[in-house]
Parts: C-alpha cells; structure tokens; sequence
C-alpha cells in the first residue's frame, strides 16, 4: 500500500470526527464512540496490531481519562462552591469599582480575570464564568458569549494548572519510539516538555499581547452604536499595557517554573496590576464608552432569558477579599506542591496507581491522584466551605452540580483519549509500519516540504475545532507534529509548541465551548452568529504563529530534530 493510501487510512478516524461533529452536528457523546471504533479497526485490520496492544492502549487512555476528569471535577466544583457561598457574587461587585467605561471593564473582566480562571480551571470554564458575569453588568449577551470565546485564547496552552502540556503534549507525543529516541539523545521527557513549555509561550506573549485591544476593538464594532472599530482604538495605549501586563510575567513563570502556573500567574499578576492602574486613571482615555440603551438593541443582541445582577449565595453581603481568598489558595497550593526544592512534589508523588506491562505489551499505565490539581482544587473547595461558613445543604448542592457536569464530559473522554492512545501506540504492529500519526507526517513532509511550520498552527487549531480542546488536540495531533519536524530534521519541541499554541488558538472557534457558553446565558441556536466573528481573532492567531514559527526555524535556527537546548 503506497504512502498516500496508508496516510488517507491514518487521517479516517479524524475525518469522521470533523464529518460527524461538523457535519452533521451529532454530539461528541455519539460521535466519539463511533471515532473509536473506527480507530480500533484500522490499527487492528490495516496496521495488524494485536488485539491485546488495542486494549492495552485502552487501558493506558482511561488512566489519563481518570487525570483529566479529576482536574474537571474539582474546577467546577470550585466554581459551584463559589456561586452557593456568594463568593462569586462578591467578585463581580467588585469589578464594578474599578470603571463604568465597558472598554475597561471587558479588559479586567475578560482579558484578566477570564485568563485567570482558564489558568485555574480550563475546559470552557472561564466563558461559562464570565459570560454570564458580564450580562449580569448590562453586556448584551452575545456579545458576552463572544468576548467569552476570546477569552479561550493565550491563557489556554498553560489552563487547568498546565493539563493542555502536562497531560495534552506528554501523552501525545509518549510511545516506546519517542522513549527510545530520548533515552539516545540524552534527553529526559522533563526537559522535552519544558522545551516545548517556553516557545510556546513565547509564541503566546508575541500573539497574545494585542488580545486585549482585539476584544476591545470587535466589541465596539460589533455592539457598539456606531459599529465602530476606532472607539476601540482609542484605549488602545490601556489595552497594549494590559497585554504586556499579563504576557510578562506569563511567560517569566513559564520559563522559571514550567507549564503548570503562566495563566494562574499572568491573570493574578495582571489583574493586580491593571485593576490598580484603572483606579488610578493610567491610561485611560477621558470618554467613556457604553452600549446604546438596552431597548436600542437589535433581538439577535438579546438572551433568551434574563441574567440579573443580584447578590446571591448563602453569604450576598461577602467581602471582595474573601471571595478572591480560594482563589490565591489555590495558587498558592499549587506552587508549593509543584516546586521541586520543597518536599511537598516528592510526597504527593509517592502514593501512585500503577498497571506496567499492561496484559504482558509494552504498554504501561499510571497515575498520582495525590499529586494532581484536580485534588487540590478539591482540597481548595473544602477550605472554601469552612472559610465562608456554607451549609451542609449548599455545599450538596454544588456538589451534585459539577457531578452533572463530570458525568456529561465523561461519556465524552472514555472513548476520546483512549482512541488517541490506540492511535498513537499503533506502532506496535506487525505489518511493520509506523504509527498512524507518523506515517501522516511523512506524507505531509514529503508533500508539503519545509514550509511546516506555517501549518502546524492551523493542525492545532483543527484539533480543538473537532475536539473541544486543547488538550484533546495535543493528545491526537503532538505526535503528528513530531513526526513532521524529524522528518523535515527541524526543531520538534518549536513545531510542537506552534501545535499547542495552536490548539489554544481552536478553542475560540470550537464548537462545544461556543455551545457551553451561549447556554450559559440563553443563547442557544446562535452559535453560527458568533463563529462567524470569532474567527477573526483565530484566524490572525494561527497565520501569526505560522510566521514566527518559519522565523524560528529558518532564520533564528532554533536546532532539531528533537532538542532545542
């Protein structure tokens, strides 16, 4: 069978996901099953893997299943925690005394805080935050939806305490090949994803530092009475200084501390520091820009329910700074048990869940639970109770709450990662070929040529389209990305980074998160509305990054294949 057929048969269970998904609109929870069988019968009919390395590959994604699912829990129920408490009400009062202008508002709310919840949470968790958040403030509610989108940007490649590297690039790109090909280059899987850790937030700082003044810009033109991009221009010096703001100190953790805390830090810091200089009038321009008056709006505008601001949860009357408290705990929690001079990393580390050899294949299989976020944002929620004095009841509540939640994204991930893992583990086969992913990337190689780089970016972006996620697209395409960049023996840790960055750049036009966030604010059925204007910010991200990725490689000449220094 030719390289191009043999491509065409790797590339089918990514197809049938975009025709299925895209297409004909099928929630992922029926059309991931099917995406897995699909998978499963090429490695087994074409590929002629064994039966037992197809199931030892299941095994091994439902161990990752388990990581992903434990994060997602605890960052709902963190949330849920919050809005029961009156946390989440005291937080948006807060914001409120910052500046009537919208265009500071969307900067500190959106850019800032939703960045900071993305580094916390992920998953479609800042959109679902502030969405609703800044209808609640007198935003129109599409527009909400869509500055909640553009949230789902710079921030995504480090959300979720890094999951997107920690878990998306790791289990992408790990196979007995790439461990054998480390071991010879000396190379250890740390110092890989830390490679891949620091471009990709270099990229983000370059791209993401005008996101800011982006969100400002189409919220003007499109929301705005006259349509205009120039209102949006004129708070351009504010929006600039709050891209750098956030960018800085992003990529200075990512580069000091790895890829668990840029947007946890980079939100923290920023908003501290923007939400101050607003106070203080740096800046700021002297106008100040509204919306038309809301009985001006166009029905397209408006939700189809209402989202009022109220004070709510057990506690209304809630200081500010005990609202933020579980939120700088957490943060701080998590870069104690992440630094590697405290004991703490060791210890959480020692208590693992382990299947090696899995049915006597190669494949091995583990997890922490100690040591993972999900646990200590369960942690996090327990101080949380006690700390705003909740009620059994409440905390109940919130509790059966995120289990919907987890229940819905289940069904979604026992057949998503585990159909990543047998894709990636086809290597193992008898018919002697290379694994699916890789033997796509020789096809690109050969077809497309040096000019990779440029594309790599869009591939991401595709993957979280189809996927939902970054870290759905770092798991299906890392290996792919690879792959490509050894046979073209340029750097595999930048091409892998322009492919995380972007998956982050997808999540702005990924379907589930444009669906998950319009519900939040009754906006369902809309959703081709705000695909079609949050495209622009993900199509100037991914051409961006395809740029300075050809600058890296061939002017810069970042190394390869596989180590960057």
């Amino acid at each position: 069978m030719n390289t191009a057929a043999l491509a065409g048969l790797a590339a089918l269970p990514i197809i049938l996901a975009g025709v299925l998904l895209v297409g004909f609109r099928l929630p992922a929870k029926w059309a991931m099953p099917a995406v897995y069988v699909t998978a499963a019968a090429v490695a087994l009919g074409i590929w002629d893997m064994a039966f037992v390395d197809v199931a030892a590959s299941t095994i091994e994604g439902l161990f990752l299943t388990f990581d992903l699912l434990l994060i997602i829990f605890g960052a709902i129920l963190l949330l849920h925690t919050l809005e029961r408490s009156g946390g989440m009400a005291a937080i948006r009062r807060s914001f409120h005394d910052i500046s009537d202008d919208r265009r500071i508002q969307v900067i500190i709310i959106a850019w800032l805080f939703g960045s900071f919840i993305e580094g916390a949470a992920g998953f479609g968790t800042p959109a679902a935050v502030a969405a609703p958040l800044m209808v609640a403030m007198g935003f129109p509610a599409a527009g909400a939806v869509m500055l909640g989108m553009m949230i789902q940007s710079t921030a995504v490649t480090f959300g979720a305490v890094g999951t997107p590297i920690v878990i998306g690039v790791t289990g992408g790109v790990e196979s007995p090949e790439f461990t054998t090909l480390l071991a010879t280059s000396g190379v250890t899987m740390a110092d890989y994803v830390q490679a891949v850790t620091v471009r990709a937030a270099a990229l983000h700082a370059i791209t993401g530092t005008i996101m800011p003044a982006f969100m400002v810009v189409m919220m003007t033109r499109f929301f705005g009475a006259r349509k205009s991009w120039t209102e949006g221009l004129s708070v351009m010096p504010f929006a600039l200084f709050a891209g750098v703001a956030f960018t800085i100190p992003y990529f200075l953790t990512a580069w000091m501390f790895g890829p668990e805390f840029p947007s946890l830090m980079g939100g923290l810091v920023g908003l501290g520091i923007v939400s101050f200089a607003a106070r203080q009038g740096f800046l700021i321009p002297n106008d100040t820009w509204d919306f038309p008056n809301s009985n001006q709006w166009p029905s397209d505008w408006v939700s189809d329910i209402e989202v009022s601001e109220k004070d709510d949860g057990e506690n209304p009357n809630m200081w500010p700074g005990m609202a933020w408290l579980p939120y700088l705990l957490l943060a701080l929690l998590l870069v104690l048990s992440r630094l590697p001079s405290l004991p703490f990393q060791d210890a959480l580390r020692s208590f693992s869940i382990e299947w090696p050899e899995i049915f006597g294949t190669t494949v091995s299989a583990s997890t922490t639970p100690l040591y993972l976020p999900g646990t200590i944002l369960i942690l996090v929620v327990g101080i949380t109770a006690l700390l705003h004095r909740m009620s059994g009841r409440a905390l109940k509540n919130a509790f059966v709450d995120s289990t919907r939640v987890l229940l819905g994204a289940g069904v979604v991930l026992i057949f998503t990662v585990p159909m990543v893992r047998v894709y990636i583990n086809s290597g193992v086969n008898a018919a002697e070929l290379a694994s699916m992913p890789l033997e796509m990337a020789g096809f690109v190689a050969d077809t497309v040529g040096g000019i990779w780089p440029l594309f790599a970016g869009i591939t991401g972006a595709l993957g979280a389209f189809i996927g939902g996620a970054n870290t759905v697209s770092n798991l299906m395409f890392s290996a792919f990305q690879h792959g490509v960049a050894a046979r073209l023996a340029i750097s595999s840790s930048m091409v892998v980074a322009i492919q995380a960055v972007g998956g982050a750049a997808g999540n702005m036009i990924a379907i589930h998160n444009v669906v998950a966030a319009s519900a939040t604010v009754g906006l369902l059925g809309r959703e081709g509305a705000t695909l079609r204007k949050t495209i622009l910010p993900a199509l100037y991200y991914m051409i961006l990054i395809g740029v300075l990725g050809l600058i890296a490689v061939y002017v810069l000449r970042v190394p390869g294949p596989l180590w960057a220094g």
